[in-house]
């Protein structure tokens, strides 16, 4: 259930800034999600969420590596909706269950180029951008390049919006991810 101080729009009560962005996810997705409804209250939120998302998209990390990024943000910050919605889109990527467990569990994953991108973005993260020398040295040793240092700057920036705006919002998990869903390890 979502905080009552923030309401879940439809094309029809968003505010007319919001309308066309949550007419473009619907066509795409051929729902309006729930998050998106909330989000909607702040239209730039949403437009600023999506626009740098679609260029997180463009990236040069490919689809699961981009995942990778996406799931270790969306764990650290306990967004019980990105890390379901964001599983969904691993499998459809075809990443393997054990690599998809470990995202979830925030354990090591099998593969240990995806490990240490794990590992670099929990830098990111744990150092707010200033990741120290060996850390960095360890992720680029593991095959990464700088510009994917940069990337997943993007990456934490992009589902730091994300993450932060679904839990002020409570927003709650949609019917069509129930089977993907998740609760921090407590």
């Amino acid at each position: 259930m979502h905080r009552p101080v923030f309401t879940v729009h439809t094309p029809d009560t968003a505010p007319a800034a919001a309308r066309p962005t949550m007419a473009g996810i619907h066509r795409k997705l051929g729902h309006l999600p729930t998050g998106v409804g909330l989000m909607a209250e702040s239209p730039e939120l949403l437009k600023g969420f999506l626009t740098a998302n679609a260029i997180f998209e463009a990236t040069d990390l490919d689809p699961v590596a981009r995942e990778v990024v996406v799931l270790t943000v969306a764990t650290r910050n306990e967004c019980h909706i990105c890390v379901a919605m964001h599983t969904a889109t691993l499998e459809r990527h075809g990443a393997g269950p054990e690599l998809i467990a470990a995202l979830r569990d925030g354990t090591e994953p099998p593969d240990a180029r995806l490990a240490a991108l794990r590992r670099f973005t929990l830098a990111v993260l744990d150092h707010r951008g200033a990741v120290p020398d060996a850390q960095l040295a360890a992720f680029l040793d593991a095959g990464w390049q700088p510009r994917h240092a940069l990337d997943v700057v993007l990456g934490v920036g992009t589902y730091t919006i994300s993450t932060f705006a679904n839990r002020l919002t409570d927003a709650p998990l949609d019917p069509p991810l129930a089977a993907y869903a998740w609760q921090p390890a407590r």
